[in-house]
């Protein structure tokens, strides 16, 4: 699906969702590096807001499998359409860019690929396998989709010893079929639950957004579901309007509700949360792994 004359929804924001821009040499060479090497990064396809301040900081989130998914989901910015076609030096040329940006910490996702037949889990870890043969010390996230449910496409990615396996519920239940039209919230809590039982010592992380409209309860609800599926890791960010043509923000929530919502994730017995106006799944993910090595 192409957009044309889109622009970004920023009309009624409140006080704490406007920031100034950094300015820094680093942002323009990152941005230079994934375009010589014909890559695509989930800050930039997705319109992150933190994408000065994560490139000015000499990190980004790698996107492979090209730029266009094939699901249309009603919050997300990455384009929908025909899929590319995979391209085998990738894993390569991300291994590269990891190296020449001297990173410890890398997370790795990609747009949904139901056309695949693994759902591009071999293409997972290829690029883990690429990475650990450049960057042997550097910790690797991986922000997987729900290979459609298959078993045998997250084994592919459990067998390539990510660090940390990330998949993001991103809402509650009852507003799957309106926020993510073709996810099932079982299946992706299946998906946390195997992830969980087959590899000791993985961490696993999701997240949610607020502000599509759920409920207290529902949240709640939801953390529940996660810590019994045996998630970590979590992250709580508001969900912002990309385009006009995406759903509209239900509620802008404050940063002291953010707060609160973090203790109480921390005393039902996450390890790790992140929640904040600005939080994303892969923000200071370096930052937020660490916190969790003991």
């Amino acid at each position: 699906m192409v957009h044309h004359n889109i622009e970004e929804n920023t009309a009624r924001k409140p006080y704490w969702l406007k920031r100034r821009l950094p300015t820094a040499a680093a942002y323009e060479g990152v941005r230079k590096l994934i375009y010589q090497k014909n890559l695509h990064t989930v800050c930039q396809e997705a319109r992150c807001p933190n994408i000065w301040e994560c490139f000015s900081r000499r990190t980004a989130t790698f996107l492979i499998l090209g730029s266009n998914c094939t699901r249309n989901c009603r919050f997300c910015a990455v384009s929908n359409g025909p899929p590319a076609a995979e391209d085998p030096a990738e894993p390569e040329a991300v291994a590269m860019a990891v190296k020449e940006m001297q990173l410890d910490y890398v997370v790795v996702t990609s747009v949904t690929r139901d056309d695949l037949s693994d759902g591009g889990a071999g293409y997972f870890a290829a690029t883990i396998d690429a990475i650990r043969k450049r960057m042997p010390d550097t910790k690797i996230e991986v922000l997987i989709p729900d290979f459609k449910g298959s078993p045998d496409a997250l084994q592919t990615v459990i067998d390539a010893s990510p660090d940390v396996l990330n998949h993001n519920l991103e809402t509650v239940p009852r507003l799957y079929p309106r926020v993510r039209p073709q996810a099932v919230y079982r299946r992706s809590m299946e998906l946390l639950q195997r992830a969980r039982k087959w590899r000791k010592g993985l961490q696993i992380k999701s997240g949610l957004m607020l502000g599509l409209g759920e409920s207290r309860t529902e949240i709640h609800r939801t953390l529940q579901d996660l810590l019994s599926a045996g998630c970590d890791m979590l992250t709580l960010g508001q969900y912002l309007q990309p385009t006009a043509n995406h759903l509209p923000v239900s509620r802008f929530i404050p940063p002291e509700e953010f707060d609160d919502w973090k203790q109480s994730a921390l005393k039902m017995g996450f390890k790790q949360v992140a929640s904040g106006p600005f939080v994303r799944s892969s923000y200071h993910a370096r930052e937020f792994f660490q916190g969790t090595e003991t």
